[in-house]
């Protein structure tokens, strides 16, 4: 099995890489190592995997020190021609899609790297997969796509047309072309929306992550809707396990005695296209997901209170009855246990 990681160098692309090598699977992973956050984390966590820093060269294939059955490539999504012959040089078996432009509030401010990126990269992507032969493409969705539903929990059944940022646009536009070319071309696609990922070598421009820097160093930490929010956090580990059970089970076509019949009962049986939610399924108030970082540190925050901002939703919830009947799959880590296992991975990075 060769799999095709992209954004390798992100958060959850590097949690994933490590679980697949060592179930024994290979891997190319992509990512361009852009600086939206810290390129020295980015680098860091390459370098952890055994990726030197040749990896700063572009379209350079490096492999690991540590696991020659993994590989790195620095490389942009929206480049069609080097995706293409990534594709018809390396024969992947299946595509896990993580490489994105990430952030909601980004986008307010810079909204065309978000559509290079998730839409013109994505589109890359898929035409890759089409005429690769690629047994399934798994791509990160995200709980954005919900906006500021006030039903609870957010279940895949949900109406989603609604978003609120331009991330949360660009995501649900995916969700979208994944579903035509499962349609058009049989090309098996599974979507999954992330709820509030957090863990060791996490992202800096996320809320957990700037609160434990600010709490150590004694600077005020922002609280947004004055504390009255709701996030489902999922701790990585549980995310990487749910994303490997899915990767390893592509949406299959309906199968019937009478599949003309099948197909006008139900249309959607025809399609091997699935979107699930991956999330804790238990919601956390913010100031006691904050409370949590304090006793973890040992020390209390300096707060200041702000008003909601923009593109931000009140509540994230997720409804995983999919995942938990299909895979058995339900997230364990209990907050306090995932963010002491962050602490403890931030007060070594950063000394």
């Amino acid at each position: 099995m060769k799999i095709l990681v992209t954004g390798t160098a992100g958060f959850i692309g590097f949690h994933l890489t490590n679980k697949l090598l060592e179930q024994g699977v290979e891997v190319v992973g992509i990512d361009n190592i852009n600086d939206y956050y810290s390129t020295e984390l980015k680098y860091a966590r390459l370098a952890e995997a055994g990726i030197s820093r040749d990896a700063e060269n572009w379209h350079k294939k490096v492999v690991s020190t540590k696991n020659p059955a993994y590989s790195f490539v620095r490389m942009n999504l929206e480049d069609q021609e080097q995706i293409n012959q990534l594709f018809e040089t390396e024969k992947f078996d299946r595509v896990c899609n993580l490489a994105a432009q990430a952030g909601v509030r980004y986008s307010l401010e810079n909204p065309r790297a978000y559509i290079d990126s998730n839409i013109v990269g994505f589109i890359n992507i898929l035409e890759a997969c089409r005429h690769n032969n690629i047994q399934h493409l798994v791509y990160a969705s995200s709980s954005s796509v919900y906006g500021n539903s006030a039903k609870m929990p957010l279940s895949v059944n949900d109406v989603v047309d609604n978003p609120v940022s331009l991330y949360a646009a660009t995501k649900k536009s995916n969700e979208l072309m994944a579903h035509t070319y499962s349609h058009l071309f049989g090309i098996p696609t599974t979507g999954l929306r992330f709820f509030t990922v957090y863990g060791p070598w996490g992202r800096p421009d996320m809320a957990y992550f700037s609160f434990t820097k600010n709490i150590l160093s004694g600077q005020p930490i922002k609280i947004f809707n004055h504390g009255d929010l709701y996030r489902d956090f999922t701790y990585i580990d549980d995310i990487v396990e749910g994303i490997i059970k899915i990767l390893n089970a592509p949406p299959q076509k309906a199968t019937s005695h009478k599949p003309q019949a099948s197909r006008i009962q139900n249309p959607e049986s025809s399609i091997p296209y699935k979107v699930h939610n991956i999330g804790n399924s238990s919601p956390v108030k913010l100031m006691e997901f904050i409370e949590t970082i304090e006793k973890a540190l040992g020390q209390e925050a300096v707060k200041e209170y702000h008003d909601m901002q923009p593109g931000d939703v009140y509540k994230t919830y997720a409804d995983v009855s999919a995942l938990e009947k299909d895979f058995g799959y339900s997230p364990d880590t209990p907050l306090a246990e995932g963010i002491g296992e962050f602490v403890k991975w931030f007060r070594k990075f950063y000394q």
